[in-house]
């Protein structure tokens, strides 16, 4: 088990707890995101984090392949799923470099915020390119800490920056802002078609991508 698997899987157990402070910006991008699925497709949800989304898209699209790289996540993930009956959703632990992925397999992929905490997000911005059919789209949320935010969310984000020099938190933690996620979706091979910068508490950029027909 490698250090950012096993930090994951400790934060599993009190991760819903810890991200109810930004709930009204999970509810908005879940509730924007559903304007982009249809019943026929077929979505990787990326960092699926504890199903939550998954859980509440399932209902909307032909089949869901939700991955994580915390074994601990998924096992609360699948509780979810048994406890709401949901048949059409798979959790998966794994990345989505493992390898075993075809391309231009999926109609949508969803990256909730998860681009400032890989180690390389414009390799993860590629790969999903390659894992899209043609115009498949890319839909992400991504905090933006260079923006604003308030006092006791910037108190929080400069903890966690000492933490992680300190090696403490064994993950990256970006500080990025809209126009540089949009320019890490251009340089992968996409298109933005909606975009919407969600602001309580703290900034996180909405975006929906499409993927672009090589010339």
């Amino acid at each position: 088990m490698n250090k950012a698997e096993n930090f994951w899987d400790k934060a599993s157990k009190n991760y819903d707890k810890t991200e109810e402070r930004f709930n009204y910006i999970h509810k908005k991008s879940r509730e924007n995101t559903k304007i982009f699925l249809k019943d026929s497709d077929t979505v990787l949800d990326y960092g699926c984090g504890t199903g939550t989304a998954s859980c509440q898209f399932s209902s909307l699209v032909k089949d869901i392949h939700a991955i994580d790289i915390s074994s601990e996540m998924i096992a609360i993930s699948q509780a979810k799923a048994a406890h709401g009956k949901i048949e059409n959703v798979n959790f998966e632990q794994a990345d989505i470099f493992d390898g075993k992925y075809s391309k231009e397999s999926y109609d949508v992929i969803l990256a909730f915020n998860m681009l400032h905490t890989v180690p390389n997000p414009q390799n993860v911005v590629l790969q999903i390119n390659e894992l899209l059919k043609p115009e498949g789209l890319f839909i992400s949320v991504t905090p933006c800490l260079r923006q604003k935010m308030s006092f006791f969310v910037n108190l929080q984000i400069q903890l966690v920056r000492v933490l992680c020099k300190l090696g403490l938190i064994p993950i990256p933690i970006r500080r990025v802002t809209s126009s540089e996620v949009e320019s890490i979706l251009k340089a992968g091979g996409f298109q933005t078609v909606e975009s919407e910068e969600i602001y309580k508490d703290a900034s996180s950029y909405f975006v929906v991508a499409k993927k672009l027909q090589k010339t």
